[in-house]
């Protein structure tokens, strides 16, 4: 069995934790939230597929020992999907590197990207380690009967899912132009 981390897997990107454990993951969700925690896990076919990581991912020095447990109980971690908000400056290339020093084999990550991301910038900004094979989801908004508005949590795991099994190095979720039509 595979090993994936999800960064964020309760809320929004709940959808995709569920589907990566029906794809025979053992899936490592970082959540703040015991009470979401719980209600994922409680909603889940195979409750023993996901690892509980809860841990506020601006704690550097508990993001990093986290991590490094999770391998440990679960082995490498060969895909990691990650939506971290700007006040975890930090949290990206630490989960990068703890994973990086501690993988034999190639891995991939998602990098989950609102819709007003400079992604030329970001990919300039992230520090992406030898080995990892990052990919960025940038998720924007819909336009339909002349009105936009932005994507569902459903619309957002069904695009991710879509990334990841077309294994495609940028994909935008719903639209993100034309700019003035953003919600």
């Amino acid at each position: 069995m595979e090993h994936a981390l999800v960064i964020g897997g309760t809320g929004m990107l709940s959808g995709t934790t569920h589907w990566l454990v029906q794809q025979n993951y053992q899936v490592s969700v970082i959540a703040r939230n015991r009470r979401r925690m719980k209600t994922l896990i409680d909603q889940s076919e195979k409750p023993s597929s996901i690892t509980p990581v809860l841990v506020d991912y601006c704690n550097e020095t508990d993001l990093h020992s986290e991590i490094k447990r999770i391998i440990h109980e679960n082995g490498e971690i060969r895909l990691v999907v990650a939506w971290i908000h700007s006040i975890g400056k930090n949290a990206l290339t630490i989960v990068a590197e703890v994973i990086s020093k501690n993988s034999k084999n190639k891995w991939k990550l998602f990098h989950v990207l609102g819709s007003s991301t400079d992604l030329k910038k970001t990919v300039q900004d992230v520090d992406i380690p030898s080995g990892c094979h990052y990919r960025q989801v940038q998720l924007g908004f819909i336009i339909e009967n002349g009105y936009s508005r932005w994507l569902t949590h459903k619309e957002i795991s069904h695009g991710i899912i879509d990334c990841i099994q077309k294994d495609a190095r940028l994909h935008v979720v719903g639209t993100v132009e034309p700019w003035e039509f953003r919600p």
